[in-house]
């Protein structure tokens, strides 16, 4: 037998075991993320895939991509089978179904990061690898971001909220914390198999991604602004079997003015997203005459709501936050919609679906003005609803402006799911981008506060009724990621993507003329 006829079954058995590889390291992400957060994972799982991205061909490390995307999102993004089945009513066979698409769909961006590594280095030089896959991974992961309105779940960067590279998340954002992420990473997988001098190198450079993550974290981008602000989030913890029965309006209401009445006096009074289930138009004066009983002992009270605008066309209706003080109510209308909960992407190839889904209000209008931050007293909130805190853009609409960011959720959508410990750390992410303490009010919890650095001050427990008082110091300023967003990282990957391609090229070309 020909020798290379002898290399072609043990070639073909590496290459199946670097396909296990791939797919057994996106089955260990989610440990990097809550509620287990091993942030160290999230370096070591992609370095896996990293090392078995080099040398193969683009074809080949698509597919790798895509099984280390399927194995990732297809833990990470359980809670999604529990908001369809659990709570969506969908027949379980069908639930699965959905989420294997979903999945499907999510693992194409980690394989169009193979792919387009593969083309930028066919060579698989380690100095090349170092440049080209982080810049493919972040790229895509932002693209990911935006697609079909964008879902940003697993992105690199939340699972650094703990670690020292978080001290970047104020400079370059959540995608600039996920660039050092995949940096540490193929350098890791670089230095594995290579001369003595050039491993050396790779560690070098992930252990100076590490320190400049550690030393930016010393930095004060933002300065206190008045006095603190003493906030109660009051958790509700009302069954979504109740909460949308005409019937159960009055006792749900009642039972959050109950609740904020043991804390008249704090300077603002958050309640959960859609706390009230009903249209503004609809509530009565008696409930507008208990709000001002609050609001005249000196607080503000926020609560989630809907709003039906009567008077254009169709009736649009809107998710939308409401303050209430002694100067009268000031509104907050959601503007990034979540797809398939709020309104219907493509709704001829999907309409099926609402066969299925018994989402109440779930043809929502998105608002698409220009919304500045909400008053508490002298301190200006900067507003967002459920999903609109998966995104650092969104925060960034009401800074500098706002000196407190606030999110309003319903989580029981999600049940006991990985989902709601997922979205604590986003909203952790974006007080740390921003500079700016963040709280976090939820229906079923997880209820929490953290402070212009991203450390927590408090939470609450899941599926519990609880009022959680806390003291948050307003911040002024603005942070380098608040001036600039994602573009200088961008750019940024956009560079190296170059560099890796023009290092290639160039050593291709001296290999050619090698062998003449």
């Amino acid at each position: 037998m020909p020798a290379a006829d002898r290399k072609r079954p043990a070639a073909r058995r590496r290459g199946r075991w670097a396909d296990a590889g791939a797919l057994a390291a996106g089955l260990a992400l989610p440990l990097a993320f809550a509620p287990f957060s091993l942030y160290p994972v999230a370096v070591l799982s992609p370095a896996v895939l990293f090392a078995v991205w080099r040398c193969a061909a683009p074809g080949r490390a698509a597919w790798r991509g895509f099984l280390y995307g399927a194995g990732a999102f297809s833990v990470g993004v359980s809670w999604v089978y529990v908001s369809l089945h659990e709570f969506g009513n969908m027949p379980a066979a069908l639930a699965g179904v959905t989420v294997g698409l979903f999945v499907g769909l999510l693992a194409l961006f980690p394989a169009l990061a193979g792919w387009a590594q593969a083309r930028l280095c066919p060579a698989g030089s380690p100095v090349c690898a170092v440049l080209a896959q982080p810049a493919a991974w972040v790229l895509c992961e932002w693209m990911r971001g935006w697609a079909f309105t964008g879902f940003p779940w697993l992105s690199l960067g939340y699972s650094q909220v703990a670690s020292p590279l978080a001290g970047l998340a104020p400079l370059a954002g959540v995608h600039g914390v996920g660039l050092a992420v995949a940096v540490t990473a193929a350098a890791l997988a670089a230095a594995v198999g290579t001369p003595r001098r050039t491993a050396a190198a790779m560690l070098l450079v992930a252990g100076a991604v590490w320190a400049l993550g550690a030393a930016a974290g010393t930095a004060q981008w933002t300065r206190p602004d008045g006095p603190a602000l003493r906030a109660a989030l009051v958790q509700g913890n009302v069954a979504l079997e109740r909460k949308w029965r005409a019937e159960e309006r009055g006792t749900i209401i009642e039972h959050y003015l109950s609740l904020s009445e043991d804390v008249a006096g704090a300077d603002v009074i958050l309640w959960p997203e859609a706390a009230i289930p009903g249209f503004l138009h609809d509530l009565g004066e008696p409930f507008w005459e208990r709000l001002r009983r609050l609001t005249g002992q000196g607080s503000t009270v926020m609560f989630g709501a809907l709003e039906r605008d009567l008077d254009a066309p169709g009736k649009p209706y809107y998710n939308v936050v409401v303050a209430v003080d002694a100067g009268g109510r000031h509104l907050y209308r959601k503007r990034h919609l979540v797809p398939f909960g709020e309104y219907l992407p493509l709704s001829g190839l999907f309409g099926w679906l609402l066969d299925y889904l018994s989402i109440p209000m779930s043809d929502f209008a998105a608002w698409s003005g220009v919304q500045g931050p909400l008053p508490a007293g002298a301190v200006r909130v900067g507003v967002s609803i459920c999903y609109e805190d998966a995104f650092g853009a969104e925060a960034r609409r009401v800074l500098p402006g706002a000196s407190v960011l606030a999110n309003f959720s319903e989580d029981a959508w999600f049940g006991d799911s990985l989902g709601p410990r997922q979205r604590l750390d986003m909203a952790r992410m974006r007080a740390l981008e921003s500079g700016r303490p963040a709280l976090r009010v939820a229906n079923t919890g997880i209820s929490a506060a953290f402070d212009a650095g991203g450390r927590e001050i408090a939470r609450t427990r899941q599926f519990v009724v609880d009022v959680l008082p806390v003291s948050v110091q307003p911040r002024q300023g603005a942070t380098p990621y608040v001036r600039t967003g994602d573009a200088p990282v961008l750019g940024v990957a956009l560079a190296l993507a170059a560099l890796g391609g023009w290092r290639a090229r160039r050593a291709e070309k001296r290999a050619g003329i090698a062998s003449r």
